[in-house]
This record gives C-alpha cells, sequence and structure tokens, in this order.
C-alpha cells in the first residue's frame, strides 16, 4: 500500500521551497494558490523568482515582503480594475529583475521544460517589442522553409505549487474550469506541491480518469487547504472576492500600505485558518456557490469488471 503524501502546508513550503529558487505559483483567473503564497511570505523565503502567467496581487505582497528577486511573466495587473502600482514603480525603479514573454510564449516556454527541448518556436512575437526588452527570447530559421520564427527557451521550474478542487492522497489530481498553464507547470517542475479544496479516496479519481490534470508519480506533497484560492476562485466551490480586488485597487498605492495589510491579514495570523478568520466566514460564506452538475458520462464496464483507469 502506498504511503501518503499528506502534509501541513507549512511543512510542505519549509522542506520543498527552498532560498533562491524558481517558484511557478500556477493558475490563471482561477484556483490560484493564494494560501501557499502567504505561507511562503510567513517563512521569510528569499531571493525567489516567481513564475506566473498573471501575477496578479500575489506577487505584489511578495515583492513587498521581501521574497522576491525575479518575476517572469506575461502579464501583471489587477484583473478588471487596472495596474500593479507597487510593482510598476520596483520595475521602474530597477528594484525587481522580470522576463516578460506573450501568454502563449511563456506556456511555450514551459512545454520545451517539460519536453527537455533547447526552445520552443513560437509566432506570437511577431511585430511586438517583447524581444527587445527580453534577450532571451531569439530567432531562428524554420529548417523547412527557411522563415524566420521567435523562439523562447525552455522554463523548468525548481518547484510547482498548484491549488486543486480534488486530489486523493498521492496527489492525483482533477480540475475543472480553466487550466490555464498547470499542466505544463507541473510537468516542467523539479518539485511539485498540490494544495486541494478536497482530499477523496483514489476510488473518486479513477471513477473519472480522463479530468486528472497530474499523477501522484508527479507529485512531492499534498496539501488540504480549504479556500486556499481566496480571493480568486475555485470553480464549483466559491466565487472569485470581487470586493477583495477592488479594495486592493484603492488602498495597495505604496508599499507601506501594502506592508500593513501583510502585517496584518497573513504576518499576524500565523496560518490559513488564522488568515480565513481575518477575512470573515461570513464574507467566506457569501463566496459560496450554488451547485451546478455537469450531466454524468458512462465509461463503460470491461469483461463485468468496472474499469479502474
Amino acid at each position: 500500500m502506498l504511503s501518503t503524501k499528506i502534509r501541513s502546508l507549512d511543512d510542505a513550503v519549509s522542506s520543498l521551497i527552498h532560498d533562491g529558487d524558481s517558484v511557478c505559483l500556477a493558475g490563471l483567473s482561477h484556483l490560484i494558490p493564494y494560501a501557499v503564497a502567504h505561507e511562503i511570505i510567513r517563512q521569510g523565503k528569499r531571493d525567489l523568482e516567481l513564475v506566473r502567467a498573471a501575477p496578479d496581487l500575489m506577487c505584489e505582497q511578495m515583492l513587498v515582503a521581501g521574497c522576491l528577486r525575479k518575476v517572469t511573466y506575461s502579464w501583471a495587473g489587477n484583473p478588471g480594475f487596472g495596474l500593479l502600482r507597487v510593482f510598476r514603480k520596483a520595475v521602474e525603479q530597477g528594484r525587481i529583475e522580470t522576463e516578460e514573454y506573450t501568454h502563449y510564449g511563456l506556456v511555450a516556454g514551459l512545454v520545451a521544460g517539460a519536453m527537455h527541448l533547447p526552445f520552443f518556436p513560437v509566432r506570437t512575437m511577431a511585430g511586438s517589442g517583447l524581444p527587445k526588452v527580453n534577450p532571451r527570447i531569439r530567432t531562428v530559421p524554420d529548417p523547412y522553409t527557411a522563415e524566420v520564427l521567435h523562439a523562447v527557451p525552455p522554463l523548468n521550474p525548481d518547484v510547482t505549487v498548484l491549488h486543486v478542487q480534488r486530489c486523493d492522497a498521492q496527489g492525483n489530481s482533477h480540475i475543472w474550469g480553466f487550466v490555464g498553464e498547470m499542466k505544463e507547470a507541473a510537468l516542467a517542475s523539479q518539485r511539485l506541491i498540490v494544495t486541494a479544496e478536497e482530499i477523496v479516496a483514489t476510488e473518486v479519481i479513477r471513477s473519472d480518469p480522463n479530468r486528472v490534470l497530474v499523477p501522484g508519480f508527479k507529485v512531492d506533497a499534498v496539501v488540504h487547504v480549504p479556500w486556499g484560492a481566496h480571493p480568486s476562485y475555485a470553480q464549483g466551490h466559491y466565487d472569485r472576492d470581487n470586493d477583495f480586488y477592488r479594495d486592493w485597487s484603492r488602498f495597495a498605492t505604496d508599499r507601506e500600505r501594502v506592508g500593513a495589510w501583510l502585517a496584518d491579514y497573513v504576518l499576524a495570523t500565523h496560518d490559513q485558518e488564522g488568515y480565513l478568520d481575518r477575512i470573515g466566514r461570513e464574507r467566506l460564506e457569501r463566496l459560496k456557490v450554488p451547485e451546478q452538475w455537469a450531466a454524468p458520462v458512462n465509461y463503460g464496464r470491461y469483461g463485468g469488471e468496472a474499469v479502474s483507469g
């Protein structure tokens, strides 16, 4: 019988994320692993490279906490509400290193990393100014037509973190909804932490094998973290906390204000449960979504026995 990979949040972060690491906190729009970002801040991790397709408020929080030396990304902002003013100022003043791609370019780099390719050709840089600001974007001739394409290097994070709706104790993970760069980041990384809204029996995962995003053998640690994506959303569990994003756009205008928020909501709360208490349980209850079930899928049976996946 396989031993469990379930660990506490503080143990997973302390043992698998080290100072100086390249850390991909994956998830685009939803399932963003905020609970792990907050634990990184609590533990005072330093000199990290954050890899994210869309580093939103999480990036600004980690920047002000002193965790980051570099951000590798393809878009930055407060979704629906504008700029990240503190992050932008840090970039303009040269206080943070950046490596910018298009969305597809960043995912292509992760694909190259997962497939052990030396580069990945893309067309999405055509007409873009990105190659002028990112010297890692090069040109390469098509060996069949001699057309000149742009190429991106492989991206291999030291650690990737995924937040999923459910997984088993080995890390076999189901997600539904928008996938973003999660699969590519998981397969390209050296180590993988999975946090989950629910830990379920392996039979639940095997009942729907097509929904498995990553297999358990790739996973190093499994952490049960309800509400682990707040203030982003988890499809089928809770909605995006739009008030949080709106309020951030109003008050997070300088490092001092962001630092004060971190001191109150992250550092003083000690863990995820304390953070949720500080956010307010009634507020969280209002974010829960009503049920809307998909139609059942018939996977059939073989030889009179259920197919286990």
